[in-house]
């Protein structure tokens, strides 16, 4: 019993740990898509995002100058994506994979004399400290970015349904003539919604190098940017799903260490390899639902 509770907490903890890079990538790519265009570049922003997080973190010595940093670097990779997709029959998908060996490419280089030292770590908030129960207060150090992250998800969900702004990208990405009737510079909403999800990817990165694992090496991200997408379709385009989505890739991604922290090693690395594996099986099963084509944005290239 007492083995159980263990694997439980550890399974909570963890998966508000391992699910928040999820949520963010996955809010930037929420919004790039609902405006009409896919981005698989995120990758690339999110190693940049915790590589200049993590660079600007050790330079000032403040963790949270490494999350502007990392949100700025977003913003600077989600721009040129928007940029360069704003060409004539420049393919968005291409450019994606591109960007993400630029942004891969540029981080391990600049990043070299960032892998030794050590650079101050965002903080987390005890919420449980106060029970006295080690495995439950240990679970509940939350960090603030989580929160942000929560808020940013009903913030962007209740924008879509309810504001003018949504309601623009939206309509850009279900029909640019319609946009164009409205008056609106679908190219111009585009690149802005891609460069802000820029900044959410880089935001989730910054969080992998300043606080969990917390340190910037060249595997820090396992795929974390190219899963947000099947996270995406997955959750059918809507920003709280995505949370709930995270949530349950960060729940697998937990259950490896989880299950180790009570001596379990028998099948570790298949344990670890759980959020892949669910990737997979979302791809497929998104692959023939109707419901999620339904829900997909118009103007997608997938969807053409």
């Amino acid at each position: 019993m007492d083995a159980l509770i263990t694997v439980l907490m550890a399974m909570v903890g963890g998966a508000i740990r391992v699910s928040t890079p999820f949520l963010f990538v996955s809010l930037g790519e929420c919004l790039t898509e609902k405006s009409g265009r896919i981005n698989l570049g995120l990758e690339g922003t999110l190693v940049l995002g915790a590589m200049v997080g993590y660079m600007a973190s050790f330079e000032t010595g403040n963790p949270w100058a490494g999350v502007i940093a990392a949100g700025l670097a977003g913003f600077v990779m989600g721009a040129l994506h928007g940029g360069l997709c704003s060409l004539q029959r420049v393919n968005d998908v291409a450019v994606g994979i591109a960007l993400m060996t630029f942004g891969t490419g540029l981080a391990f280089f600049f990043g070299k004399p960032y892998i030794q030292p050590s650079a101050p770590r965002l903080p987390s908030i005890p919420l449980a400290d106060w029970t006295g129960i080690p495995h439950l207060a240990d679970a509940l150090r939350i960090n603030p970015l989580f929160f942000l992250g929560i808020a940013l998800a009903l913030l962007m969900a209740w924008a879509f349904r309810t504001t003018r702004i949504g309601l623009i990208v939206r309509t850009t990405g279900d029909s640019a003539a319609a946009a164009r009737a409205m008056g609106v510079s679908v190219i111009g909403v585009r690149v802005l919604a891609t460069a802000v999800g820029g900044i959410f990817a880089g935001i989730g990165g910054c969080f992998l190098s300043l606080y969990y694992p917390g340190s910037w090496n060249e595997a820090l991200s396992s795929g974390q940017g190219l899963m947000a997408v099947a996270l995406v379709i997955f959750a059918r385009w809507d920003p709280v799903r995505c949370f709930l989505a995270a949530l349950l890739f960060g729940a697998a991604g937990a259950l490896g260490p989880a299950l180790q922290s009570v001596g379990v090693t028998q099948g570790y690395y298949f344990f670890n390899a759980a959020p892949y594996i669910l990737t997979l099986l979302i791809m497929i099963a998104s692959a023939k639902g109707r419901l999620a084509m339904r829900s997909m944005p118009g103007e997608l290239t997938i969807s053409r």
